[in-house]
């Protein structure tokens, strides 16, 4: 195993030495945070200063992007534990949750995996579990990987893998998050609504119309914004149920060709969403925040984050803000015409940023393959074909 995969992988909190002495992080039950523990031989280089990164040509390098929430199916994780150190994982999260994710996972119910406090981390632990299973299938993808980016809770994930933080320490803010954002969401009748629209769609003066609308019927401060940047023409609108409802009974005024509200239990990623952002913050603060291993770019701005503060700073304002994912795959993939793209590998359950980066960009796509984790484990054995 070369330096720098050791180095990410110890990273996760898995390598030899136990935790990291500069971090003061203390909220997880006693036993959370010896994960390093479990997967020791992971850091097997010798000690010493890091390797210089051989310049990579783009058609041998990689990419990984990680879902998010929407994606959690019940027998998701089913695929990956054949492989080495998943079940280490799925033990080290029932530790920091206080539950059982992997039974949850498996076997479900739905609507109990469908409740956000459940389903991001349940997509998060999935994600890296899909991870593990890329690097014993194809470890050159791993190594060569140059960036990574995840969709809202993904990019705990992403920046997980990329090694700005330990597992635990990511899981636990997961956690934090997912239950803040839950107890945010029951709060008020809200939702999120995907639209794809049409060319001379205007967004914005559709969100403004509904926001009006609302306040004819009394509300104060009604909220409806666009909270997701999918692919051209393609948005999500986050709101109050009154001001969707409205949008989606004047789709044809808007020039909406489709609409569809999606099963999630709140307005994510706008204000609605303001009184989890203060949990977040203060799990994040207790964090010892890395500069990432790989790039990692950030849903606020779609940019690469530059130093480890950015990271703890972004984290928090995308509980309140727009994911720009749009703007995220047209800075991984811009480059000159006739160059080679990387391959991409979608790691977690689902194929939807597969589908989205389609969208966005064909020629991209067509290097783009997605781990799977239903799969049946007699199947496995299949996978290292289907990933080439």
């Amino acid at each position: 195993m070369s330096v720098r995969v050791a180095r990410a992988l110890g990273a996760w909190g898995w390598g030899a030495g136990g935790r990291r002495g500069a971090s003061n992080f203390r909220p997880p039950p006693p036993g959370a945070v010896d994960v390093a523990e479990l997967l020791r031989d992971a850091t097997t280089a010798e000690e010493g200063p890091r390797e210089p990164a051989a310049r990579r040509l783009p058609g041998q390098s990689s990419v990984l992007l990680f879902p998010g929430q929407g994606s959690q199916v019940v027998g998701m994780g089913r695929g990956l534990l054949r492989y080495p150190r998943v079940r280490e994982l799925y033990a080290a999260a029932r530790r920091v949750l206080g539950y059982d994710l992997l039974e949850l996972s498996l076997r479900g119910p739905q609507e109990a995996l469908d409740r956000t406090a459940h389903c991001q981390p349940a997509v998060f632990v999935a994600s890296l579990a899909a991870v593990e299973k890329l690097q014993h299938l194809q470890p050159a993808v791993i190594e060569n990987c140059v960036a990574a980016a995840g969709f809202s809770v993904g990019e705990f994930a992403a920046l997980v893998f990329a090694g700005a933080m330990e597992f635990s320490e990511g899981l636990y803010a997961v956690k934090i998050r997912a239950e803040a954002m839950q107890e945010a969401s029951e709060a008020v009748p809200s939702g999120m609504l995907s639209v794809l629209g049409r060319p001379q769609t205007k967004f914005t003066s559709a969100c403004l119309e509904a926001r009006e609308h609302c306040k004819t019927l009394g509300m104060e401060n009604p909220v409806c914004e666009v909270a997701n940047y999918l692919f051209p023409d393609c948005r999500v609108i986050s709101g109050h149920l009154e001001a969707l409802q409205f949008l989606q009974k004047n789709s044809s005024r808007f020039h909406f060709r489709r609409t569809k509200m999606l099963p999630v239990s709140g307005a994510f990623h706008t204000r609605l969403m303001e009184p989890a952002v203060e949990p977040l913050a203060q799990v994040l603060k207790a964090i010892d925040v890395k500069r990432p291993l790989v790039s990692v770019h950030a849903n606020v701005s779609g940019s690469r984050y530059m130093h480890p503060a950015q990271i703890q700073q972004l984290l928090v304002k995308q509980v309140v803000s727009p994911v720009k994912w749009e703007q995220t795959m047209h800075a991984l993939y811009e480059r000159k015409k006739g160059s080679d793209f990387p391959r991409t590998f979608e790691v977690g359950p689902g194929k939807q940023l597969g589908a989205i980066l389609r969208s966005c960009n064909l020629q991209a796509w067509k290097s783009y393959s997605h781990v799977d984790v239903l799969e049946a484990e007699e199947a496995a054995d299949e996978d290292l074909q289907g990933l080439r």
